[in-house]
């Protein structure tokens, strides 16, 4: 990693510090991602065989799970792993439950104005299996879809050499109630969730991550008026760590390495309060890096990677808010003094333990998160991302005479006179 001293840096610097790797928006990737989603738009199922054979190497694909694929996937889960998952589910749902909103409403002088919540019709979930299946990603997308009462929940995953998705992702996708599974991965099943094909039902909205084929053509299906929406931009994995000379360096080297390993292309940033501090967990980097079956991938990650060196807690905050982490880690004396100040994360972590895996897994909060600076704006996905507000208003006689005159007015100055018609042709009629 990248030692460098935030005090000593100009601001253009301390930008290009923070930085992570350009997005992957080539032109050869967008235009092979186009490609991909007009081929499955213009031939359905057919093109999601083909490109099945052609890119998972599936001699003959099955795209759709059945109720035998369910029950072996079931079956073929140890106690410890079955278990593990009805925790994780258990505790996601009883958080997002907690942070569900309602419906709201006010009267004002005959006028009722109200915000009600519906449901999302049909969602599509994506859940990756490149290096590594990713059940944990059904539970953070199934929980808060069901707790939203989504009527319809479909989920893609890439196959295995088996040609189906992973029994541990098809075992909580059960438990989830969600049916409707397709062993499709890539650009290809966002494309046919965006647009439907013969097997794969439409959906209104798209959740989870993916790699840079996957956040191509979620972008792209979003820009387009007969595609679909979103949750969130996404990039690849990042974490931040602030730490102090209370911590444990072999704690800091772990939460580190924890994201370093999931891609050459993660993004991982040290923030410490003294260079002992650095050259403490750059020791320990070392000597876990040694047992990690995945040691090759982070040590790319960690080869553009950044420790800064600031000087007090509040430049501290300075580098935490400028950059805006996926995660952000305070393993430093009293973390929740810091909390008040940090104003852009996607999900913090407060203390020695408490390490960004249990996020991932099982703490209750959600592991779909906003990357490469997008904590800025967008938040994490929760019940909201499943749901539409929709306002209502409903005038009285007496709340249309209220405040109908402002209406007039205001249409008037904006030039728009059937809006001011529309108003003062009902106060016309009461008056006589």
């Amino acid at each position: 990693m990248k030692r460098v001293v935030w005090s000593e840096l100009s601001e253009t610097e301390q930008e290009e510090a923070l930085a992570r790797a350009p997005s992957t928006s080539s032109p050869e990737l967008v235009s092979g991602v186009s490609s991909i989603i007009e081929r499955v738009r213009k031939d359905g199922d057919t093109a999601l065989r083909e490109l099945t054979q052609q890119l998972d190497g599936i001699a003959e694909p099955v795209l759709k799970a059945d109720q035998a694929d369910f029950l072996a996937a079931k079956d073929s889960l140890d106690s410890e792993v079955s278990q593990a998952l009805d925790q994780a589910i258990s505790r996601v749902e009883e958080f997002h439950a907690a942070c569900q909103g309602s419906d709201v409403g006010c009267d004002v002088d005959g006028v009722r104005c109200e915000r009600v919540i519906r449901p999302i019709q049909t969602v599509g979930l994506y859940v990756p299996a490149g290096s590594a299946p990713l059940p944990s990603t059904t539970v953070m997308l199934g929980v808060p879809a069901r707790l939203a009462g989504c009527p319809r929940v479909v989920l893609c995953s890439p196959p295995g050499p088996d040609g189906k998705v992973n029994a541990t992702v098809l075992a909580a996708a059960e438990r989830l109630g969600i049916s409707e599974v397709f062993a499709v991965g890539g650009a290809q099943a966002i494309a046919a969730m965006a647009y439907g094909t013969q097997s794969v039902p439409r959906c209104d909205k798209l959740f989870g991550p993916g790699n840079a084929w996957v956040t191509q053509a979620k972008q792209q299906v979003s820009q387009d008026a007969g595609g679909a929406s979103i949750d969130m931009p996404a990039g690849p994995s990042e974490v931040m760590v602030v730490a102090d000379a209370s911590s444990n360096p072999v704690f800091v080297a772990s939460d580190l390495l924890s994201q370093a390993e999931h891609g050459p292309d993660s993004h991982v940033v040290l923030v410490a309060l003294d260079e002992t501090t650095v050259t403490a967990t750059e020791a320990a980097l070392e000597e876990q890096l040694a047992r990690l079956p995945r040691a090759d991938v982070a040590r790319q990650a960690l080869s553009h990677s950044v420790s800064v060196v600031v000087s007090s807690r509040e430049q501290a905050l300075e580098v935490v808010n400028a950059y805006a982490a996926e995660h952000l880690i305070l393993q430093i004396d009293a973390p929740r003094d810091l909390l008040a100040g940090v104003n852009t994360a996607g999900s913090v972590f407060l203390g020695a333990y408490t390490p960004e895996s249990l996020g991932d897994y099982c703490s209750g909060t959600n592991h779909v998160l906003p990357t490469y600076g997008f904590a800025r704006a967008y938040s994490g996905v929760s019940v909201d991302s499943f749901q539409i507000r929709m306002t209502v208003q409903e005038a009285s006689q007496q709340g249309l005479q209220a405040i109908g005159p402002v209406a007039i007015t205001l249409a008037r100055v904006e030039g728009l006179e059937a809006h001011a018609q529309a108003v003062a042709l009902r106060l016309e009629t009461l008056a006589s």
